[in-house]
């Protein structure tokens, strides 16, 4: 893990231009945050395939899915809250049902959104679009992990759902690192416990890791950067190899990845999992590192669920 800090947002613009450069087909609408979800770097140099459709996220997306029925592949952007929040009908009925080639790609998500406080903290989205079918939703870890996906998304046929953060993290992975939609990453062997996490989520579990095997506790990570499909033999095999199964994410913990895990270990594997993450509650005003501590998102809150 690197000291380099870049927010998943930044790297999703200027993913998207690259992706401009190779197929004509995209198309990146946004809905009056263009200069905060960073498709204003797109539509600086594809203004002829840019749509900024004001405040009306609704329309957005329906838009985006008459778009899909073109042949074109849209990538519908807004904060995460309004993106799954008030377009949820649309991606339901207009996206999901006929299943179209729509990619939502929604930034700031969590109570790392900051001091925009609760009314604009998602902690609902993986939950919303995880119970839809036809939908896929990803979750990237870092700088290197949503350039993938976003470059990946756009080969694939079908409805999916990116969440993107507003808060800069550590670039964890190398640029030739290789991913697969619906396959975790485990780092590290250690059989002391897996700590399971997906977005800014991570890199806070691979420092707690660090820190714990200074202690003597060997702990492995396990980045599931898919939510649906989730990994279902990861999770068995890590439930299978060692003592203590914890999970973390910034949403509820209604819903989210640790309720998708444990839905998966009651079928297939019966373990005890400790869920990390916002306890039924909105979020605050403050500033993303204060409200993590705050909420028990980090490191620190991780390693004294193993040393206390």
């Amino acid at each position: 893990m690197r000291e380099e800090r870049i927010a998943t947002r930044e790297s999703y613009g200027k993913t998207l231009v690259e992706l401009g450069k190779e197929n004509e087909n995209i198309v990146v609408l946004d809905a009056d945050l263009a200069g905060a979800t960073k498709t204003n770097l797109f539509a600086k140099e594809y203004p002829e395939r840019f749509l900024d459709m004001g405040i009306a996220e609704a329309n957005m997306l329906g838009t985006a899915a008459g778009l899909a029925t073109c042949g074109k592949i849209p990538y519908a952007s807004t904060f995460a809250v309004f993106a799954a929040g008030r377009g949820y009908d649309q991606i339901r009925n207009s996206i999901c049902y006929p299943n179209l080639n729509v990619k939502i790609c929604a930034t700031h998500a969590g109570v790392t959104v900051g001091e925009d406080g609760a009314t604009h903290q998602m902690l609902e989205d993986l939950s919303l679009m995880r119970t839809l079918p036809n939908m896929t939703v990803i979750s990237p870890s870092d700088d290197t992990q949503t350039k993938w996906v976003i470059k990946e998304i756009s080969k694939l046929e079908g409805s999916f759902y990116v969440r993107l953060a507003r808060l800069a993290t550590p670039v964890i992975y190398e640029e030739n690192q290789k991913f697969e939609i619906g396959k975790a990453i485990q780092i590290g062997n250690g059989t002391d416990g897996t700590v399971f996490a997906t977005g800014v989520t991570v890199a806070e579990a691979i420092q707690a890791q660090e820190e714990l095997k200074a202690q003597g506790i060997d702990i492995r990570v396990v980045d599931v950067h898919t939510i649906k499909p989730i990994d279902q033999d990861i999770i068995v095999k890590c439930a299978k190899e060692t003592k203590r199964l914890v999970s973390i994410e910034d949403h509820s913990v209604i819903g989210g990845l640790g309720s998708a895990i444990s839905e998966v270990l009651s079928e297939k594997y019966p373990a005890k999992l400790e869920r990390m993450g916002m306890k039924d509650t909105f979020g605050k005003s403050g500033k993303a590192e204060e409200l993590m501590a705050y909420f028990g998102l980090t490191a620190k809150a991780i390693v004294e669920k193993f040393v206390k």
